[in-house]
Formats: C-alpha cells, structure tokens, sequence
C-alpha cells in the first residue's frame, strides 16, 4: 500500500490505462500545459505529448462531442470538466448522442468515454457552480455514475471505468483532491456497480457517498460514545446501484438513514428510500430519514452555506430519530 492524495490516485489511473492502450487519451480545459485545474494530470503532458493529452478552448459542447465521435469510432477518451456545472453547455452531448448512440445504431457504435470532474460544492462558490449531478446523469439509461469517496476508490473505480464499454461519468470534489489515503501498489481495479461496507454496525444503516460520507464518519464515532453502532455503506457506484448491499444491511439493522448533497427532490435518496419499502418493508423498525441539502440554490454567505449543507449533527438527530431516542 502506498499513500496518495486523491488527484495522485486519478492521475495514476489514467497513466496506467493510458500506457497500455494508445487509444486512450485526455482532453479538457488546462489539462495539459497547466497540468490540471486540480494538478490530476500533473506530468502527462510530459509523458504522453499533446496529441494525447489535450488542452481546450473554453467550449465544452465541441470538446464533449469530439470525445463522443472518436469513442464512436475506435477510441476511448477521457473528458475532464473543470465542474461539472461546466458540463450543462454539452449535456446534449452526454444524454443525446453518449447515452443513446449504442441503441439507436443496433449496436454499431459502442460509445466508451469517461466524462469526470467535480461535483456538488466546493466552498463558497454560489449558486451556479455548487450543483451536485449525480442523480440527473443516473436518471438516464445508457449512463454509468461513479462517485468515489477516497483515493483507493478513486483508482481502482476511475481503471475500470476507462476500460468500460459504455459512457461512464466519473464524479470528483475539488474538497478531495488533497485528500490522503492508502492505495494498493501494482494492478488495482474495482468493479463498477459494487457498494463497501466502511464501517460495520448493528443498530442502524447508513447509506451515503461522495465526499459528504465524512459527515457519517463523524456522526458514527460520536454516537458510538453513546453506545450508538452504525453501519456504513459507500455506494460508490450511483448506477448501477448495489441495491442487495443496503438490503442486505437493512435486514441487519431495521433502520436506514441516506446521506446526500443533493436538493431532496427525486434524487439518490429518493430511489434508495422507494428500493428498501418495496423490498425489504417487513424489516423497517421505523420510517426512512433521508438527509440533503435545503430545497434552494446553494448560498454563497458561509453562514447561510453551513446551514443549507447536511453536517454530522444532522445525521445524529437521523439516527435518534429512526432509534426513537
């Protein structure tokens, strides 16, 4: 095992794809001679030269359609958006031609591009540029959604999302990009569509990803003192969801609390919530408590921005509440 930062772990897993297969490369805004916005291609300019690693004007419609032509035609790119609020000017990339291009030619055309980029906030960054996407992209069949929650996951998941067949979006945080975290050395992947249990627990289930899985850690260790045992699930992967992992779970505990930066409309939790009372209700010791963000555009104030995210203290009332304490 070796530590890493979390953009190390991006920035080796596509170095490593990219050395075996010279039909992978890289394109984005200041991804190559700037090394990244976030340094996660720091060297593979270098490396790989510019016909592989391709710097951009700011147009993500045209750079998102270059990609989804060439994956058409024999290659398999890696698209960078400096945000994915970034990627709205060329969703009709993504959701029209990535998403769809396998069915509407019979099977002629594969499609297999990552799109990645970070989602969700970042800070004060107001309201446009603090969005998180992962339930908009996972509503739409023909997409993969990957949300990884450290750099171990990051680099295994990011591998077999780049030798993936299909259109997988790949979502980042810039608030995790310095994150550290042990990686295995040599040859590592993680299979798409597969949950992690990061915390076994018997009193309740809580199922989050992303980089708002740290407020569940820190939830966890304050209700452990109180003699609280919970159960935490990292879906890593949004769709295809490991929904026998939360069944499974909450066979074992009774109750589930879903964590997610999100506006709570129709989102992840949402589907997690309808999932576990159509499969697994005789098990339910009490109600669902799904946890978001508040039903606004994000704020740029810090003090209203703390409020409209979830934190750890939220997912201690969640507990109490399905724990009826």
């Amino acid at each position: 095992m070796k530590t890493l930062q979390f953009r190390e772990a991006i920035q080796q897993a596509m170095s490593e794809e990219m050395r075996k297969d010279d039909s992978i490369y890289l394109m984005g805004e200041e991804v190559a001679e700037y090394n990244g916005a976030y340094k996660a291609s720091k060297g593979m300019l270098d490396e790989f030269g510019p016909e592989r690693v391709i710097d951009t004007p700011i147009s993500e419609l045209g750079f998102s359609g270059i990609g989804v032509g060439s994956a058409m035609i024999g290659n398999r790119p890696i698209i960078e958006f400096m945000t994915f609020n970034f990627a709205l000017v060329g969703i009709d990339q993504i959701i029209n031609n990535a998403a769809k291009i396998r069915q509407m030619s019979a099977g002629q055309f594969p499609c297999p591009i990552v799109f990645r980029g970070p989602t969700a906030s970042a800070g004060q960054l107001a309201a446009t540029h603090s969005q998180a996407f992962e339930s908009w992209y996972a509503n739409c069949p023909g997409l993969k959604v990957v949300v990884p929650s450290n750099p171990a996951d990051a680099k295994g998941l990011l591998k077999s999302a780049i030798r993936d067949d299909d259109p997988v979006i790949f979502m980042e945080s810039e608030q995790m990009y310095g994150d550290k975290g042990e990686v295995p050395e040599g040859e590592f992947t993680i299979p798409i569509g597969v949950a992690d249990i990061k915390r076994e627990g018997t009193d309740v289930t809580i199922v989050s990803f992303g980089k708002i899985i740290k407020e569940a850690y820190k939830a966890a260790d304050e209700l452990q003192k109180e003699g609280i045992s919970c159960e935490i699930i990292d879906l890593r992967t949004v769709r295809p969801m490991d929904y026998d992992a939360i069944l499974n779970s909450v066979k074992k505990t009774n109750r589930l609390v879903v964590l997610e930066e999100a506006w709570p409309f129709g989102n992840v939790a949402t589907e997690i919530t309808y999932q576990v009372q159509d499969k697994a209700f005789d098990y339910l010791d009490a109600p669902i408590v799904k946890i978001n963000t508040a039903d606004t555009p994000a704020p740029y104030s810090p003090v209203l921005l703390a409020e409209w995210l979830p934190n750890h203290e939220d997912v201690i009332k969640a507990v109490k509440k399905v724990l009826y304490k």
